[in-house]
């Protein structure tokens, strides 16, 4: 694939300015977090607003629990579209991506559990299985302008895939109690969603208000139902006519980029280190999290992808050279916004050391798996040139 149709390049530029977003609103988090005026940060993130169902919710619950649902919405949006016309329909293109993603999750949940296995915290296995979509293509935009365009669809399909994988992990080990009731009032809810499409003579946009209004409906449900509103999202997203994809993907992502990703970062990026110390290097969990995706991913995506292509079961991305798939291997270590929303699932709040040793972990080996891809892209490009 040598161009990109102009929904994809629209969406990965829309990520790409996204990423770089995210990563002044987590740098801003964490350094207010950590000043003497870190009250007023705690106050904000803090502030009680009228939940749901009549008790007050505080903002950063809102944020994780309310916005980043719509996140979780616009990827079952977009994943259903990769499988209808986009990288995932295509059996072909498809294997390469789909292994190095699954080997990308097993690998550093493994590494983890690892590290943990003797005294440690396996409760964590979960964070370092994610790739930062947003902020892993803003990298590559910035350090790979000359890079092959099958890349950044590659990059792009394993993260749709990671992302799926997160969700199922989201929605199988991190539910409560279910109440059947609810649950069949939710099924009610995605039967009529998915009916809409068989109403005549409604607008485009008065048919995607309604698939939103009935979107909201579900994760207002779902509260009750005792399921996770990442998992209903998804799914609420996937009864939704593939003819009206695209027009529903172009309304919601800009929303999804530039205010509720951002918002996540900057709410769950604060963490005050005091008191952290030395000792924070040797926990276990800090060193789990760090090692699982800076290590872990690298090896995992890397080694499935090599053996795919060894076993004549997948083929490399087009015009692209191993060193620089090596490179692009790298930057799926950068977890942030989904190993901060698995971190809060896994350690629930008031376990200040795990948060501490978890977001640290997350934050360091973010940053090195951004360096460390965009430096082998860079030597990559300047390789290939000294040979041309």
């Amino acid at each position: 694939m040598t161009t990109l149709n102009r929904f994809l390049l629209e969406f990965l530029k829309t990520e790409a300015g996204s990423g770089f977003l995210l990563a002044a609103c987590a740098a801003v988090a964490l350094v207010w977090a950590n000043l003497p005026a870190a009250h007023i940060y705690e106050g904000f993130v803090r502030a009680g607003l009228p939940g749901p169902w009549g008790h007050d919710w505080p903002l950063a619950e809102w944020v994780k629990e309310g916005l980043m649902a719509v996140f979780f919405y616009m990827v079952g949006l977009e994943i259903k579209h990769e499988i209808r016309d986009g990288a995932l329909s295509d059996p072909k293109t498809l294997a390469l991506p789909v292994g190095a993603a699954l080997g990308g999750m097993i690998v550093p949940a493994l590494v983890y559990l690892g590290v943990n296995a003797s005294g440690g915290d396996p409760r964590g296995w979960s964070i370092p299985v994610a790739t930062d979509i947003a902020f892993a293509l803003a990298v590559l935009s910035m350090a790979g302008k000359a890079l092959p365009a099958s890349l950044r669809v590659f990059l792009l399909t394993l993260a749709i895939v990671d992302d799926l994988g997160a969700v199922v992990i989201i929605g199988v080990f991190y539910n409560s109690a279910f109440s059947l009731a609810w649950i069949g009032g939710l099924l009610a809810v995605f039967a009529v969603t998915f009916a809409v499409r068989f109403i005549p003579r409604i607008g485009r946009a008065g048919r995607n208000l309604i698939y939103l209004v009935l979107f909201a409906l579900a994760w207002w449900v779902t509260l009750k139902a005792g399921i996770s509103p990442s998992l209903t999202a998804v799914i609420s997203a996937f009864c939704v006519s593939t003819r009206r994809l695209q027009g529903l993907i172009h309304t919601v992502h800009p929303f999804v980029a530039y205010l509720v990703l951002p918002l996540f970062a900057f709410t769950a990026s604060g963490f005050s280190l005091a008191g952290a110390g030395a000792a924070l290097f040797a926990d276990p969990r800090f060193l789990g999290v760090a090692l699982g995706l800076f290590a872990g991913k690298q090896l995992g995506v890397y080694a499935a992808a090599r053996g795919l292509v060894f076993a004549r079961m997948a083929v490399l991305p087009q015009g692209a050279t191993p060193l620089q798939l090596y490179g692009v291997c790298l930057l799926c270590g950068i977890g942030f916004t989904m190993s901060l929303y698995l971190a809060a699932l896994a350690f629930p709040a008031g376990d200040k050391t795990a948060e501490i040793a978890a977001k640290s972990a997350i934050a360091v080996a973010s940053l090195l798996s951004a360096c460390a891809g965009a430096a082998i892209l860079n030597l990559s490009q300047r390789t290939q040139k000294i040979h041309v």
